[in-house]
């Protein structure tokens, strides 16, 4: 039977119906798929995998490849507001209308014959996504790994230049409850004889190890690539190339030159399939654009968008904020999922904020307003209580965050940050500007 639907909201509820119980892991089941699909790339294919960084690096090898005059495809995942965002071509985003007609094309291959194969929402989406970058005359791909790397979606693709960037303890229930088993998960990418490229300063030996015992051109950071700066501009060295005087990307924050490092080292090993130019790579990364990396949103108070929501992210941005200079008080809008480790976010961040404004976010997954106001409460018993911080509960991000507006003064920072939900959830109708009222009075 051929489904359609004539929404793309339609559609994608259909995909959560379809989510099957006790399915069996592992990628056969999409590989059948992408088989019947006949889902193959003509042009080279850069598969980006990590814990952190990895939607950044995506963007920054977007931008350069815009610069550079090619047409690249990119597919990133979770969105922030609207599902079309998972997917830019040329620099746009796709549109409900050519996801749908790939969906209908990936359900008539799902089914074909009557042989029908089960898939997860994520398998069947990310399929339709990769199904329509194929028929797109891209000059480069460029996909974002969901989940791990080994056992994700996007690893039926062989890729032509892995990219593994920072690696931290997440998702601990399914990739392992330390680096190393979380590394050799991320690992799965690699292919024997393509480049590698190991942005983490720190990697798990298990990466390293994956890729000597395939045989992967491997690149690590601090050996056969690096970077160094100073206050006005930076440089990055690799393998027989340098770029000097480089302005600092346009995302914001210190981590953003170790993603940076990593994806003109990516460039570097495919220079002679996809070469880029200096010039290219100097405005690509000053005008490279990602919501809610570290996005400072000017206005009174200022606004800090930010999807870190784990611990290493939380640290990145605890640094950041704290590079930002003196503001009076600091106002943290927070929701995050339920299987999070808060206690070392908490620890980290926790010094920097005065009020907290925790909110429900519309996924089962999540952790509610009141669960992370005991959590908080919790790490504040244990600390020993040593400064007056105030918190309160609210049913959406949105409304924590006029909440926060409300308190706060002309001179105050409100931070939101922790889950895409929560982010997602104040960028519903738009970027918010804020004015806090107390000026006009």
């Amino acid at each position: 039977m051929h489904t359609t639907f004539p929404t793309l909201d339609a559609w994608l509820a259909y995909c959560e119906r379809l989510h099957p119980q006790n399915i069996a892991m592992g990628l056969d089941r999409v590989r059948e798929v992408a088989r019947r699909l006949a889902l193959r790339f003509d042009c080279p294919v850069i598969t980006v995998a990590g814990t952190n960084g990895k939607g950044s690096t995506c963007a920054m090898l977007e931008a350069v490849a815009l610069q550079s005059g090619y047409k690249p495809g990119v597919y990133t995942s979770p969105h922030l507001v609207h599902f079309e965002e998972r997917c830019r071509i040329g620099g746009e985003i796709s549109s409900a209308g050519q996801l749908m007609s790939s969906f209908e094309t990936v359900e008539s291959a799902r089914v074909q014959d009557g042989k029908e194969v089960q898939l997860t929402y994520f398998e069947f989406t990310t399929l339709g996504i990769l199904h329509l970058l194929s028929q797109s005359k891209l000059d480069v791909a460029i996909l974002e790994v969901g989940l791990g790397g080994r056992l994700d979606a996007t690893n039926v693709i062989d890729t032509d230049c892995a990219v593994i960037t920072s690696i931290d303890i997440d998702h601990t229930e399914l990739l392992g409850k330390d680096r190393e088993t979380i590394g050799r998960e991320k690992a799965g990418i690699m292919r024997p004889g393509r480049p590698v490229i190991v942005s983490d300063p720190v990697a798990p030996q298990s990466v390293i190890d994956h890729a000597r015992e395939i045989g992967a051109q491997l690149w690590r950071f601090g050996e056969d690539f690096n970077f160094s700066g100073d206050k006005q501009q930076w440089a990055w060295a690799g393998r027989g190339r340098r770029y000097a005087g480089l302005a600092y990307p346009a995302l914001r924050g210190a981590n953003q030159l170790v993603n940076a490092a990593g994806a003109l080292a990516a460039y570097e090993a495919l220079r002679e399939r996809l070469p880029v130019t200096a010039q290219a790579v100097r405005t690509g990364m000053a005008m490279v654009e990602l919501p809610g990396r570290f996005q400072i949103v000017p206005g009174q108070p200022t606004l800090v968008l930010d999807v870190a929501h784990n611990p290493h992210s939380v640290a990145a941005l605890t640094a950041n904020l704290d590079a930002m200079g003196f503001f009076p008080r600091t106002h943290a809008v927070f929701g995050a999922m339920a299987d999070k480790d808060l206690g070392p976010m908490f620890a980290k961040v926790g010094p920097l904020v005065d009020h907290w404004y925790f909110c429900d976010l519309p996924t089962p997954r999540a952790d509610t307003a009141s669960g992370l106001q005991q959590k908080w409460n919790a790490v504040q018993i244990v600390a020993g209580g040593r400064r007056e911080v105030t918190t309160s509960q609210h049913a959406t991000p949105e409304l924590a965050l006029q909440a926060a507006v409300a308190a706060a003064d002309p001179a105050d920072r409100i931070v939101v940050f922790g889950s895409f939900y929560t982010v997602g959830g104040v960028l519903l109708h738009g970027t918010p500007r804020l004015q806090a009222k107390h000026l006009g009075e």
